[in-house]
């Protein structure tokens, strides 16, 4: 069932309107927390979850999550690194940042790759997230995206750019 909606406390939706060129233009936006998102690479495998997106799909996303409030983007990566999957790396560095969805959400994306990880941990999940991490093989990662089996475009652009530079596709 679904029910259209104006507002939610979640994320709210506000009319943006600016005159550009000497023409008002509006925008409905869809206001979303800032998410880092993080690739922790080792032995040509990728640390990944398999998420229940209810009521959409099963999906394979790398590990990420909102930035909270007073939290940098690393800080944020760390935490969800940790939270997600278990693991805790020694070192994070920034890879790439942008928009997923640029045309209606606010949402930016931090993309870090995780370096000297190693597990310390059980997952520790918020209320609602029904998810499970693994590795899988970086050349399976991109056939499984090729074939239409990894949907998440925050997965599909970070391991798609960690790919391009690392000289790995």
């Amino acid at each position: 069932m679904k029910q259209k909606i104006l507002k939610s406390e979640k994320f709210p939706i506000y009319r943006h309107t600016s005159i550009i060129n000497g023409k008002k233009i509006s925008r409905d936006m869809l206001h979303r927390p800032n998410a880092s998102a993080i690739i922790a690479f080792k032995n040509n495998k990728i640390l990944v979850v398999s998420q229940n997106r209810f009521p959409n799909e099963i999906d394979i996303e790398i590990p990420s999550g909102n930035i909270e409030k007073n939290e940098t983007p690393i800080e944020a990566a760390h935490r969800e690194l940790l939270e997600e999957t278990g693991y805790q790396a020694k070192k994070i560095v920034p890879l790439v940042s942008f928009h997923t969805t640029i045309g209606y959400s606010t949402q930016k994306i931090f993309c870090f790759i995780a370096k000297d990880f190693v597990k310390i941990a059980e997952p520790n999940l918020d209320e609602g997230e029904l998810l499970k991490p693994k590795f899988i093989q970086y050349k399976k990662l991109m056939k499984m995206a090729m074939n239409g089996k990894i949907i998440d475009s925050i997965t599909l652009s970070s391991v798609l750019f960690f790919g391009i530079k690392k000289k790995l596709i």
